[in-house]
């Protein structure tokens, strides 16, 4: 029988509680499901308190365990039974009484002597398929992910079927510990964050600014190609806005809330497209004045909790670069066809080659959707039309992960380490234009109902970048590189003619540093190789006397002796192409 990885992984969530059982008779067990990469289990200690210094001991006995499970044995129970034996294990007692009301089957599996409430979802032979696993983490979390609830301590892992896929993982692991944004943006000097400002709220140095500038800049430039005009829009709004628009019902528990002295009720926003249909419905549009195409990079303000903040990954202040196109059924498939476009040459600047997930809506979820069941399907099929005529094959259906008013297609990348996120958006939406009434006049002069793509290239500014911090491990192309070029005078007597090599980029446009300080050549280097400068000038007296400069590259390559006329040369084209290797 072929077995999947999540089952695997699920396999390894049970033995993992039962090795905690056996050290921490205490512990009360929650839940424990496969999760992408790995597993978890969450476990309330009580006045117990474990740390990752635990995970070896914990780890020790579950390889000791696992030798004497043979199976997974399945076990039907009656609710008197399954109470009894776990009614007084609180979060056990309340997923008992869920699938009572859901009028499900209570199952119990067990391995050994452990036994442990489950649905199933197993390997075959846990003692010959369950040996390559490892313990990752410690961290805390609320039962059932509501902060009303007890925290919980919730202890990673993962499993592989193999060692060497073991093994090529946890290698994978520690080199992402390397190129942690959260670690290397401080480094280079990118952001900052403070506990007078908050968390979630990251601080932009003058190279985060750059670097953030720079590829809003990039997206702007393909935007303006086909017709997109800039728009601006307020931080706050009634809140009236977002319950016509359908956000309230929806998000009201995330947002910021601001209550006025003449007691208005007003919000933080969150998004922006509500915003943007108001600017569109300020006058009549005829069908000719269509598509319109508004752009806007802003932030946006989620109410995050404390512990799901996670450096620039997962932030309170968002900053969007966001776009709505108004336009008529007939228009989609064009309209579409040019966003992707969009995000196909941004994406490619950065050598990500790009997946793509249709994301449906869920027809056994109405309720978490705005709008009739056959806008939806009519807008589904809008987006397998795109995906046909692009001549897409290789991409994924997946119901459920529609926004609340559209279906939409997100792409996704992978990293220098393999890691897939998902970055651009594309949303059809058929329902908010109905909320807000917004219509074109037609060619017989009479109304019509339009429609609204949101299209967000990088969604985040600031996932974005630490994606990209990651990804090039702070190594930018010199197109993205905050700093392009350093110059290293060996000696003072070296200064002026470094300065004048200096104030001679600036005025090409370079993004360029003196170092002038009076240490050793040695000690410039090693610092402009932390910083991951591409470009290093060494200025001597030989480079002074040729009028001539040294390059070392980043990559560690040297070019002696090149006139500053073919440097500049070599460094424009790098730019204007966009290139990813010096």
């Amino acid at each position: 029988m072929h077995m999947r990885i999540d089952e695997l992984r699920h396999s390894a969530a049970h033995l993992l509680a039962a090795s905690v059982v056996e050290l921490y008779p205490n512990a009360k067990l929650a839940i424990g499901p496969s999760i992408e990469n790995g597993f978890y289990y969450d476990f309330d200690f009580g006045k117990q308190k474990i740390s990752n210094e635990d995970l070896d001991k914990i780890e020790k006995r579950m390889k000791k365990i696992v030798n004497n499970w043979s199976e997974f044995k399945k076990i039907k129970m009656g609710k008197k039974q399954a109470l009894a034996e776990f009614g007084k294990n609180p979060y056990k007692r309340e997923l008992i009484e869920e699938i009572l009301a859901e009028g499900k089957e209570i199952t119990v599996y067990q391995s050994g002597k452990f036994r442990d409430l489950c649905r199933g979802g197993h390997v075959d032979s846990p003692n010959k398929n369950l040996k390559h696993f490892k313990l990752l983490s410690v961290a805390g979390a609320y039962w059932r992910g509501n902060k009303k609830n007890p925290m919980l301590t919730r202890i990673y892992g993962t499993a592989f079927f193999t060692k060497k896929e073991l093994d090529s993982y946890l290698k994978m692991l520690e080199e992402a510990k390397e190129r942690d944004h959260k670690k290397l943006g401080v480094e280079l000097d990118l952001f900052t964050f403070s506990n007078l400002v908050g968390g979630g709220l990251p601080l932009w140095t003058p190279k985060g600014t750059l670097m953030r500038n720079i590829l809003d800049e990039f997206v702007w430039e393909l935007r303006k190609k086909y017709g997109y005009e800039k728009v601006e829009i307020p931080h706050i709004t009634k809140k009236d806005l977002y319950v016509i628009s359908g956000h309230w019902e929806k998000f009201k528990n995330e947002l910021f809330k601001i209550r006025t002295r003449e007691k208005h009720f007003f919000a933080i926003k969150p998004m922006n497209c509500p915003h943007h249909t108001q600017i569109y419905s300020r006058k009549i549009n005829s069908y000719k004045e269509l598509p319109v195409r508004y752009a806007n990079t802003t932030m946006v303000y989620r109410d995050e909790q404390s512990g799901e903040l996670s450096g620039l990954s997962r932030v309170r202040s968002i900053t969007q670069d966001d776009a709505h196109v108004f336009c008529r059924k007939s228009q989609i498939t064009d309209e579409i066809d040019k966003i992707w476009n969009i995000i196909d040459e941004f994406y490619g600047a950065c050598g990500f080659d790009l997946g793509l997930r249709l994301s449906l809506s869920d027809p056994k979820t109405p309720d978490k959707y705005l709008g009739e069941r056959s806008k939806w399907e009519e807008s589904e099929n809008s987006l397998r039309k795109v995906i046909s005529k692009r001549g897409v094959n290789n991409f994924f259906e997946v119901t459920g992960e529609a926004a609340f008013y559209g279906p939409k297609l997100d792409f996704m990348a992978k990293d220098s380490l393999g890691r897939e996120w998902q970055i651009a958006t594309i949303q059809l939406d058929f329902n908010m234009p109905e909320n807000f009434d917004l219509y074109c006049i037609d060619e017989n002069g009479k109304k019509e109902r339009i429609v609204m793509i949101h299209a967000a290239v990088m969604g985040s500014i600031e996932r974005y970048m630490s994606i990209l911090i990651e990804h090039f491990a702070g190594k930018f192309p010199v197109w993205l590189s905050p700093v392009q070029v350093k110059i290293l005078p060996i000696n003072e007597r070296n200064l002026s003619y470094s300065e004048n090599i200096f104030k001679y980029l600036k005025e090409k446009n370079f993004r360029v540093e003196l170092d002038s300080r009076s240490e050793t050549l040695d000690a410039k280097i090693r610092d402009s190789q932390k910083e991951r400068v591409p470009y290093m000038l060494i200025i001597g007296d030989r480079e002074e006397k040729n009028k001539s400069l040294s390059v070392r590259q980043r990559d560690g390559k040297n070019i002696n002796c090149i006139s500053i006329d073919k440097f500049i040369n070599k460094l424009t084209k790098n730019i204007e192409n966009k290139s990813l290797v010096l």
